[in-house]
């Protein structure tokens, strides 16, 4: 059960409150006979995704159409027939782009239904991932909105997504995500409305779509996995649209690594076989790496050694081809020393300790964003301890937590805190100096 943000967003445009809606609903119902007795919590009910019963979602568009002076459809409040073309992920590219800025709008409000929305997990995680595999193709992307949409417009979202990427690996996701939130819908929306050839409409979508897996990455790091997710799945049915294959690969990518820190391992393996599959000459190297190195760990997760070692040996061959300048600007973040740091961390799951610890050093003396070296000093860190090397892992946990100051990010808390536990079942005074610095940094509010 998803959200239902498109009627969040028209009962904001109504200027009708919770109360207001159940009482004007309750109202036409006696007009049609009913006797209704809803309150702010069936609407609270609804906007959480729970479909209303009857004949209520006619006297909810009755009611908003009277407020708002027009005409409101049930695909307009988010209450279509179910696998009709009002379901999330079919239907026109035009009603998937209302859907989408409504969520956009719902988060920069701070809308909690949606910020504490669950993923989704089965059917509904997979169809996305299989819809981009599959056809249809889009075979027109063009829109004839008012405003024409220029080379210029493009760029200020391809500059923009730049920006946001880097202020992410400094400040971390939770200061960054309302940022691009309130940008997409400053920006990006009125940009998607407006009016574009095909092929401008392509670049938009792609633009677009890199700048919605930020957001996606911003809300992973804030711990908020339902909307990461419904991120990822928009900025994949954007990708879909642009007719960039390695775009997509990129975002399941990013599904994929959400995969791994849900547990679902064979989600993980399904998701990254398909990107390899589905984009195939479109996947560049350092994007084929890092998808190799994820199924490494999910194999590793399922106890598969030979298809985690076999991944391995892929992700390094992949890694070995990658040539700077030559990749688009998603695959940035695959820096020198990244499948290493993957690796080391399959092959600790797999308890080859000394081939882990090998190559957990070896990423940590790659340069590396603030963001990345933190998450390279843990990793040496935890395998140093597996070792049974206390001062060493505690002289690199120091790092760690002083690179770590200022960062505000859910998910380095969390290693932060298992590296903090893991040296304090250690007993030493080295290890105990350490855990204390750690503490400290975790009291930083975020």
């Amino acid at each position: 059960m998803q959200p239902n943000t498109l009627l969040d967003a028209i009962l904001d445009e109504a200027g009708i409150s919770h109360a207001g809606l159940a009482a004007h609903v309750n109202q036409a119902g006696r007009a049609r006979g009913l006797a209704l007795r809803y309150e702010h919590t069936a609407v609270a009910r609804w906007l959480k995704g729970q479909r209303p019963r009857g004949q209520v979602p006619d006297l909810i568009c009755e009611v908003l159409a009277a407020r708002l002076h027009r005409q409101v459809t049930l695909d307009d409040i988010g209450l279509g027939v179910p696998g009709g073309p009002s379901t999330p992920h079919t239907g026109s590219l035009n009603g998937f782009v209302e859907r989408a800025t409504a969520l956009w709008r719902s988060d920069e409000q701070q809308r909690s239904h949606v910020l504490g929305a669950p993923a989704v997990t089965g059917t509904p995680a997979v169809m996305p991932v299989w819809e981009w595999e599959n056809p249809p193709e889009d075979v027109d992307v063009s829109r004839g909105g008012r405003h024409a949409v220029t080379a210029s417009d493009i760029e200020m979202l391809r500059a923009a997504r730049a920006h946001y990427e880097q202020l992410y690996r400094k400040a971390g996701g939770i200061a960054t995500r309302i940022r691009v939130v309130g940008f997409l819908n400053a920006e990006a929306a009125p940009l998607l409305r407006g009016g574009y050839t095909d092929a401008t409409g392509r670049q938009l979508h792609r633009a677009t779509g890199g700048l919605v897996a930020i957001a996606g990455i911003c809300a992973y790091d804030s711990d908020a996995h339902g909307l990461a997710q419904r991120y990822f799945h928009q900025a994949l049915r954007l990708a879909k649209a642009s007719g960039d294959r390695g775009l997509g690969a990129y975002v399941i990518a990013l599904l994929v690594n959400q995969s791994l820190f849900m547990r679902e391992y064979r989600q993980a393996v399904a998701f990254a076989e398909a990107a390899l599959r589905t984009a195939g000459r479109h996947i560049t190297p350092a994007l084929a790496s890092d998808l190799y190195a994820m199924q490494a760990k999910a194999y590793a997760h399922l106890g598969d050694s030979g298809s985690a070692l076999h991944c391995i040996r892929r992700a390094e061959t992949a890694a070995g081809r990658i040539r700077r300048g030559h990749e688009p600007d998603e695959t940035g973040y695959v820096q020198p020393g990244l499948v290493n740091v993957q690796v080391a961390e399959a092959l600790l799951s797999l308890g080859d300790l000394g081939a882990a610890r090998e190559h957990a050093a070896a990423a940590v003396d790659n340069p590396a964003h603030d963001r990345g070296r933190v998450h390279r000093l843990a990793m040496l860190s935890t395998i140093e301890l597996r070792r049974g090397n206390a001062d060493r892992a505690a002289a690199t946990a120091v790092q760690m937590a002083e690179q770590a100051c200022g960062m505000e990010s859910q998910r380095l808390r969390d290693r932060l805190r298992a590296v903090r536990d893991h040296l304090l079942r250690c007993g030493s005074a080295g290890t105990a100096e350490a855990a204390e610095l750690i503490d400290g940094a975790l009291r930083v509010p975020l």
